[in-house]
């Protein structure tokens, strides 16, 4: 396992640095199970190679999303399903990509500095939602396609990492 990730491509070239982040992550994950600990080094991969204000997971556990993993400032601790970004991922099964938080309605807000967002959910071996995947940025409008498509695929990885065998 590598504790240090490389990268030929710029920050601004996101497709590329997606490209070059998910074979490492896989490396990175190698034969470890243990749950929080591969959510916790995605969460510092991410962080590590984005310009990202905040990025980590929240757990379904007791019918709550309840804050995992994470990088960056203080956090909301749980999050009731269909409530905020986050609990509309969950409730609706589907990534959700927020190009300004103050117009999405009922939108949380963690950090006053947030200003964009997405969430990827994360399902299990039943198809479920265990999980979400929440990314933040202190710039409007920072997520595109390239950032749906890339946190998309390394969604697949953990499900088929953790969730799947």
């Amino acid at each position: 396992m590598s504790e240090t990730l490389f990268f030929e491509s710029s920050q601004e070239d996101k497709t590329a640095r997606y490209t070059e982040l998910l074979p490492q992550l896989k490396s990175l994950l190698g034969s470890e199970t243990d749950e929080t600990a591969c959510l916790a080094n995605t969460a510092a991969a991410l962080f590590e190679c984005f310009d990202f204000l905040w990025v980590g997971f929240y757990r379904v556990k007791n019918k709550q999303l309840v804050l995992g993993p994470f990088q960056g400032p203080i956090a909301c601790t749980r999050i009731n399903k269909g409530k905020g970004v986050c609990g509309k991922s969950w409730a609706d099964n589907a990534s959700i990509l927020v190009p300004d938080v103050d117009a999405f309605p009922g939108h949380i807000a963690c950090s006053s500095h947030s200003k964009s967002e997405i969430v990827i959910p994360i399902r299990d071996a039943k198809n479920e939602v265990c999980a979400v995947l929440d990314v933040d940025s202190e710039h409007l409008n920072y997520f595109d396609q390239r950032d749906l498509d890339g946190l998309q695929r390394i969604c697949a990885l953990l499900e088929n990492h953790l969730y799947l065998v």
